[in-house]
């Protein structure tokens, strides 16, 4: 079989690190035609540079990083620097990347490479707020019919919300694009907090990946290091989760996750609940099923996973 091709959108952030690490280090099944970054866990000028560093630390630097959405929508922009650091990949001494960004706009890639591509052959990865994706399926709503499948980190419905009593981060954001994304009718399979909160970057697992002694190991290493700091405090956990990883080792192995096709409605009005992603998980609705709600995950198969192919870098 042919490797699969998909578009990276994000807004790095360790998590993301992790997870564009892991899809340049599994050429022979993912195709990554280019990365394109929009404002979220950092604004937009850090999360362009840190996609670069990231292509740089794998030795990665013939894929094209462009510069996206540097704002949501219709709100302003929310980041998450008590998170991630004031460099959005605080841990490992950073640099100033020599990769260019890639002329253009990163909305105006996405439209393009949909068009130039085969109906149903290029599969997005979002790994941050849905904006910049909202932003070309209204500009070209002719591409959402050619998307092959959207596979996003995002919402949360039993662990309810962790920047919100009742969102996650990503929605919360730009909870109008998610909306757009999730009525658009594109096939899409969401990675929420339910199923993160079981990938954790424990002590033993960290330090499986320290010891490839690698730059790649290293770099990855200290980012995780810093990451889990805030979520061991916050949720008494044994390790930060890794979140957006999920979305690339779903098109690597499946047979990790679990899930369930649910609806999935995005709020956008209520001061309470902003951002919520109100999954039918118990079908009382008679909503039609929009999205597959991952639940579950195998976390040893998953590390197993990650550290075997961070070890190819």
């Amino acid at each position: 079989m042919s490797a699969r091709k998909i578009i990276i959108d994000t807004d790095p952030g360790q998590d993301d690190a992790v997870a564009i690490l892991l899809a340049l280090a599994s050429p022979e099944e993912l195709e990554l035609l280019g990365i394109t970054c929009v404002a979220g866990n950092v604004p937009l000028p850090l999360t362009s540079k840190n996609a670069r560093i990231v292509c740089e630390a794998a030795g990665k630097t013939d894929v094209p990083v462009y510069a996206g959405s540097k704002a949501p929508l219709a709100r302003p922009l929310i980041t998450a620097e008590h998170v991630h650091g004031q460099t959005g990949l605080d841990g490992p001494e950073l640099w100033e990347p020599q990769m260019p960004l890639a002329g253009g706009h990163g909305v105006d890639f996405i439209i393009d490479t949909l068009r130039s591509h085969a109906p149903g052959s290029v599969t997005l990865c979002a790994l941050g707020p849905l904006t910049n994706i909202a932003a070309a399926f209204n500009t070209a709503p002719d591409i959402i019919d050619r998307v092959q499948e959207i596979v996003m980190m995002g919402g949360a419905y039993f662990e309810v919300g962790n920047i919100t009593p009742a969102a996650e981060f990503n929605i919360y954001v730009d909870p109008e694009a998610a909306e757009i994304v999730f009525r658009s009718g594109a096939t899409i399979t969401m990675m929420p907090l339910d199923v993160t909160h079981k990938v954790l970057a424990t002590k033993p697992r960290v330090e499986a990946i320290r010891a490839l002694d690698s730059r790649v190991g290293h770099f990855t290493a200290e980012m995780l290091d810093f990451f889990e700091r805030f979520d061991v405090e916050k949720y008494g956990s044994e390790g930060g989760p890794l979140h957006d990883p999920c979305v690339i080792a779903w098109l690597l192995q499946p047979a990790l996750f679990s899930g369930r096709h649910v609806n999935v409605e995005i709020e956008t009005s209520s001061a309470l609940t902003l951002g919520m992603t109100v999954a039918d998980w118990w079908g009382v609705t008679d909503r039609k099923p929009n999205a597959l709600f991952i639940g579950d995950a195998d976390a040893d198969g998953f590390f197993k996973l990650l550290t075997e192919r961070l070890a190819r870098l």
